[in-house]
């Protein structure tokens, strides 16, 4: 690969992954931070403005940590010009997290088996055997949707009734109180 070519290829990463233009990205919240993502391989898909993380990839912003087997991260497509040529990819859309999820915030860990970020929403949506645990206290479900800016989340399951695998907490309700330092007198 000479020179040219392999300036072609950096342009073309850069673009791809969205470093060309501030990311408005905030998977941490109220975070201006940069997202910095990381794994064992990284496939570019230029025409689709897709970039494939795989193996212990994991997605950094601020404190806050995404981290799955494979993290798919899309980007805006540009517009087509004229000679059938597209314009650089744009702005970060969307990660999505694909096994062994993990969402790692300083108040919350929640695991799951899927995950979808979407940056227009600042939501994530974590799905399959989800546990969400805040101190001592624990919930579960099949579906946790958490909107980033306010902290606000819902759990969901699919089963209805008595006796169905419904979403369910443990929750320690003087924990809160316990783990405040005592007043200085």
């Amino acid at each position: 690969m000479n020179g040219r070519e392999m300036m072609k290829l950096v342009a073309g990463l850069v673009l791809a992954l969205g470093l060309a233009s501030p990311a408005a990205a905030q998977l941490a919240r109220n975070s201006d931070a940069p997202v910095d993502i990381t794994a064992d391989s990284l496939e570019v898909v230029n025409t689709e403005c897709l970039s494939i993380w795989s193996g212990s990839a994991e997605a950094l912003q601020d404190r806050t940590r995404l981290r799955a087997d494979v993290l798919k991260t899309f980007n805006q497509k540009g517009a087509d010009k004229a000679g059938g040529q597209s314009a650089p990819c744009g702005a970060l859309q969307r990660i999505e997290a694909i096994g062994n999820v993990f969402y790692v915030t300083p108040q919350q860990r929640v695991r799951g088996n899927n995950a979808v970020y979407e940056v227009t929403s600042e939501r994530i949506v974590i799905t399959g055997d989800v546990v969400a645990v805040s101190g001592q206290n624990v919930i579960r479900g099949d579906r946790l949707t958490v909107d980033v800016a306010s902290g606000n989340a819902q759990m969901e399951s699919g089963s209805k009734g008595p006796g169905k695998a419904r979403p369910r907490a443990v929750i320690y309700p003087n924990q809160q109180a316990a783990a405040q330092p005592a007043p200085r007198r």
